[in-house]
């Protein structure tokens, strides 16, 4: 994909599509006023007013992600002209930028065009031109998204048609904007890689391949990279990721990843850890067979750790960031763990074992174990942990669990400026009483209700000192149907926010 940025009049802008966008304002309890900046107005004004006309005449209203296709005839060199709704002026964010960039790339890509130029620039609303060129690239990249490897009639790729993605700017060589613009493109790429791993069939996509592709982005960058096998885990007491492991015959791969921006700075830095069921079956306690081949996607923490390290690679932060993944399958067979055993984590402390369908907590025991060994804070980890966060939050926002205030904050930010949202949940010590154990440190679930709650505080016996916070991405990982501005499948949740975090924390 070839993806630049242009200083052109747009009496020389020659493209299938020129993608403009249109915002209102309200200027009473029924009344609407169209807004129109920057580009869009002198396309208006080019052709004479009929965006207004077509607005003032009620067939188009200017909702986020409303789509108005113009055809210029000779009046612009573009094929085509299309107008994107912004929605209201006030609750414009760059958020907005990237669901409109998006739905119109997706768009487009179903029309044969090939080449578009992005145009949405809206200085005149409060928002800076680099923050909007960013978030058009992210969105047409993210939107562009499909994946079509298996099918046989289908050529895979992102975009389809489509080759070229120009931005219009005033100043093509300004250096805020170029620096936007490979942000916006190093965000959506990581985002992009992530969704590739989560969607892969679960026959593919075994923890020995998901370390050979991490192993592989790792060389791309120059990261170091380790993968611990069975006797390295044996070797570390990692009891809850052998346990896991031993109904499967895919051998189970601990994953470390190290990206090194600041060697001599002062901390060993960020650790970033990813749940990597890459099937779940639920073991022993059987899931129904209802949806369990959604259960491919149990390793979107994995994916969402290793998709971040991807962008942090190539966006180079002065900051040291290392992730872990602890992979394995869980299914059933007569070597499987069992309801009723207990087991010994790689910190000493031991775990009943209550129902094998909640395997996601002992593989993470362990890689948090392995964190704090290593004197990595803070630590975050991501998790397809509960369907309790999903009956809590739904597929809006992802449950954020935190030990540090100031840790909480930065997540929030983070996530308001890659246009996800982290719901702050209580770690309250009243729900340590239901985790007790009569023969064990801990029991490994402590029932149905505020049970999200009560995985996050199984977790935390496992991360010692360290600031930590938990993302439970049960409820966002996935969507189940296309969507204007994406496809079915996996979202690549998380993957920006925590390249986001880890950019501030570098600052």
């Amino acid at each position: 994909m070839d993806i630049r940025i242009i200083e052109q009049v747009l009496e020389e802008v020659q493209c299938d599509a020129l993608v403009v966008g249109a915002a209102y304002m309200k200027t009473g309890q029924q009344t609407k006023k169209l807004m129109l900046a920057g580009t869009a107005r002198e396309v208006d004004s080019l052709l004479g007013g009929l965006i207004q006309d077509i607005y003032t005449n009620g067939e188009f209203k200017g909702d986020l992600g409303e789509l108005l296709t113009l055809h210029p005839v000779g009046k612009l060199p573009a094929k085509r002209v299309l107008v994107v709704g912004l929605g209201a002026q006030e609750k414009m964010t760059t958020q907005t930028f990237r669901r409109a960039s998006a739905i119109a790339a997706r768009h487009l890509q179903q029309t044969g065009a090939h080449q578009i130029v992005l145009a949405l620039d809206q200085e005149e609303f409060n928002l800076g031109l680099d923050e909007t060129v960013r978030a058009e690239v992210e969105g047409a990249l993210l939107g562009l998204y499909t994946f079509k490897k298996y099918k046989h009639s289908s050529v895979n790729g992102n975009g389809q048609g489509i080759t070229r993605i120009s931005l219009l700017a005033s100043n093509e060589n300004d250096a805020l904007l170029k620096q936007a613009l490979q942000h916006g493109i190093a965000l959506a790429e990581a985002t992009n890689f992530a969704r590739d791993l989560v969607n892969e069939p679960p026959n593919v996509l075994t923890p020995t391949e998901l370390a050979n592709r991490a192993s592989i982005m790792a060389k791309q960058f120059g990261m170091e990279f380790e993968i611990l096998d069975r006797p390295e885990m044996e070797a570390l007491g990692m009891g809850g990721l052998l346990a896991v492991s031993q109904g499967s015959a895919e051998p189970p791969k601990f994953i470390i990843l190290r990206y090194r921006g600041s060697p001599r700075g002062a901390g060993k830095g960020i650790a970033l850890v990813g749940k990597g069921i890459t099937f779940d079956t639920g073991g022993i306690s059987l899931k129904p067979a209802e949806r369990m081949d959604e259960m491919k996607g149990d390793m979107a923490g994995a994916a969402a750790v290793i998709g971040a390290m991807h962008a942090i690679a190539a966006l180079k932060p002065a900051i040291n960031v290392t992730a872990l993944v602890p992979a394995t399958e869980n299914m059933p067979s007569g070597t499987a763990y069992r309801p009723g055993d207990i087991l010994r984590i790689m910190n000493g402390k031991t775990i009943e074992i209550m129902n094998t369908d909640a395997e996601g907590r002992l593989v993470l025991a362990d890689a948090l174990s392995y964190a704090v060994k290593e004197g990595l804070s803070p630590i975050i980890d991501v998790a397809t942990l509960t369907g309790g966060i999903v009956i809590a939050l739904g597929s809006v926002m992802s449950g954020m669990f935190c030990n540090d205030q100031v840790l909480s904050n930065e997540i929030i930010a983070a996530g308001q400026i890659a246009g996800e949202k982290f719901w702050p949940m209580p770690l309250d010590e009243e729900y340590e009483e239901d985790i007790h154990s009569d023969v064990a440190d801990i029991k490994q679930t402590g029932g149905r209700t505020a049970s999200a709650v009560k995985a996050a505080k199984i977790l935390e016996q496992f991360v010692g000192n360290a600031q930590w916070a938990h993302l439970d991405i049960a409820g966002t990982d996935f969507i189940d149907a296309k969507k204007p501005y994406q496809e079915k499948g996996a979202t690549g949740v998380a993957v920006r926010s925590l390249v986001e975090l880890v950019l501030l924390r570098a600052q």
